[in-house]
């Protein structure tokens, strides 16, 4: 009887075995992350905003980051925060915090390691897929780092194919 239950047991690993199927993904080139972040950047200085800019990968593992010359020394790290948040949730930032104003249960996703939930952080996306993220933090609100990241990925939509 160990010896059939042995013989079906093995059966059944060498038949989910043969049928794993290796996992295809796009991700954030590095390249486009370095056009993602100067578009930014540039989209924020013609508003007058001097932010920083940082694009992740779709694992939230930094691929850029660009500091304007007069950016805040602590948006760095708001910005790396914003594009991890935004990667690993699939979700603009602001809409997270809109969500939690309105489900204080919701509340608890700004203690998650790592999270910044305050708009500024937007997915990157092919398609469907979100392959990173774009996190800015310096300008006056988060809407309006929200809106030059957004102007940003208008600008390198083609590469986004």
């Amino acid at each position: 009887m160990k010896r059939i239950l042995l013989a079906g047991a093995a059966a059944i690993v060498l038949t989910s075995a043969a049928s794993a199927q290796i996992l295809q993904e796009k991700n954030m080139p590095l390249d486009l992350a370095v056009n993602i972040a100067s578009e930014t950047i540039a989209a924020c200085s013609a508003d007058g905003y001097n932010v920083t800019v940082a694009v992740v990968d779709r694992a939230g593992v930094l691929r850029s980051l660009m500091r304007a010359d007069n950016a805040g020394t602590h948006t760095a790290e708001a910005a790396k925060a914003k594009a991890f948040t935004s990667a690993s949730s699939r979700t603009p930032t602001g809409v997270m915090a809109e969500n939690i104003q309105k489900n204080p249960a919701a509340a608890e996703l700004a203690n998650i390691p790592g999270f910044l939930v305050l708009g500024g952080g937007v997915p990157v996306k092919v398609g469907d897929e979100t392959i990173g993220a774009v996190g800015v933090a310096g300008a006056p609100g988060g809407h309006l780092d929200e809106a030059c990241a957004l102007v940003a990925l208008d600008k390198v939509k083609d590469q986004l194919k």
